[in-house]
């Protein structure tokens, strides 16, 4: 059986309209958050969930955390129903909202950490075991005796993920953890999280809009939109299909070198580079290579595909998202 097991999900939610001119009550619009929604995650698996804003992600992750009760649908998570044994639950997962703690805000974080252990009853000698590793692989001990309000965005973030995995969670839920990170903060948070992955087998649910995370750490990726499950696969196959321009960039040792190519595949100068755009369903990457190496000596040539957002956006646009 699947570590998480969901079947035909179904959850709504009952919206009061504003007062049109001239009535006397406000009208209600029933919103179909989650439609028929059916997956399963191995223990283990390190998965993405991605779709646009609406899409139901966070209403999925609410139920699977046991916040949210839905109104249709059977779930399972290591074999508890998640809304109906919540305290025992609560035990196996850990949740961290991009813009939202659950430290507290003007003591120091290691007070915070202390709370965390007598609300989850860990022993005290693997207590002690564990916010060690945590600290160090978050690189949080000088910050330990700083209050949350201190830090940086970059630092709560990590004070925040150690705070949910000091009880050693078997699954846990990211919503958006790198939003308002810079590069290194989000370099280092994707680092951990494969450490944690690869070291406690904990099996993590990753929802983001940052698409060079699912990059970075997630072999499989579904797709959600209006409700419904779109896409449930490997990541390179569903980029694959909206693969449809990349950029070339050639740099000669002879300045008026000019490859032969087709009309149409437009050719720009920048400075002493060739830039060239091309679809790769429309003209092979490699005959391409070898016509500009026909051309003369190459100093540098690299091969850039799409931009990964713009992927993704033309991925919603066809998907009618």
């Amino acid at each position: 059986m699947s570590y998480i097991s969901v079947r035909n999900l179904e959850k709504r939610f009952v919206i009061r309209e504003k007062r049109q001119e001239g009535a006397l009550l406000r009208g209600k619009k029933t919103v179909r958050a989650l439609q028929g929604v059916s997956f399963d995650v191995e223990r283990g698996e390190l998965l993405g969930y991605i779709g646009p804003n609406g899409a139901g992600k966070s209403t999925t992750v609410k139920i699977l955390s046991g916040i949210l009760t839905p109104d249709g649908g059977d779930v399972t998570v290591g074999g508890r129903v998640p809304w109906k044994e919540r305290r025992e639950h609560v035990r196996h997962i850990g949740v961290v909202f991009g813009q939202r703690t659950q430290l507290w805000w003007d003591v120091p974080i290691r007070d915070s950490y202390d709370l965390l252990k007598d609300i989850y009853r860990i022993p005290a000698g693997d207590y002690r075991t564990r916010l060690a590793e945590l600290t160090e692989a978050l690189q949080l001990g000088d910050l330990l005796r700083t209050p949350l309000r201190q830090l940086s965005l970059g630092q709560r973030m990590r004070a925040e993920l150690c705070g949910s995995l000091l009880h050693r969670p078997e699954l846990l839920f990211l919503d958006e953890p790198t939003i308002g990170l810079d590069a290194v903060s989000k370099l280092a948070l994707r680092e951990f999280l494969q450490w944690e992955n690869r070291q406690q087998g904990t099996t993590i649910l990753l929802t983001t809009h940052d698409m060079e995370d699912i990059v970075a750490l997630c072999p499989r990726v579904m797709v959600l939109g209006h409700g419904r499950k779109l896409f449930d696969g490997a990541l390179p196959d569903l980029l694959g299909r909206y693969d449809t321009l990349r950029t070339v960039t050639v740099n000669y040792e002879e300045p008026e070198a000019v490859p032969e190519l087709p009309a149409s595949i437009p050719l720009a100068r920048d400075g002493k580079n060739l830039m060239i755009s091309y679809s790769p369903q429309e003209y092979a990457t490699a005959e391409l290579i070898a016509r500009l190496q026909a051309a003369g000596t190459v100093r540098e040539l690299t091969v850039q595909p799409q931009n990964i957002d713009r992927l993704v956006a033309a991925m919603y646009r066809e998907m009618d998202l």
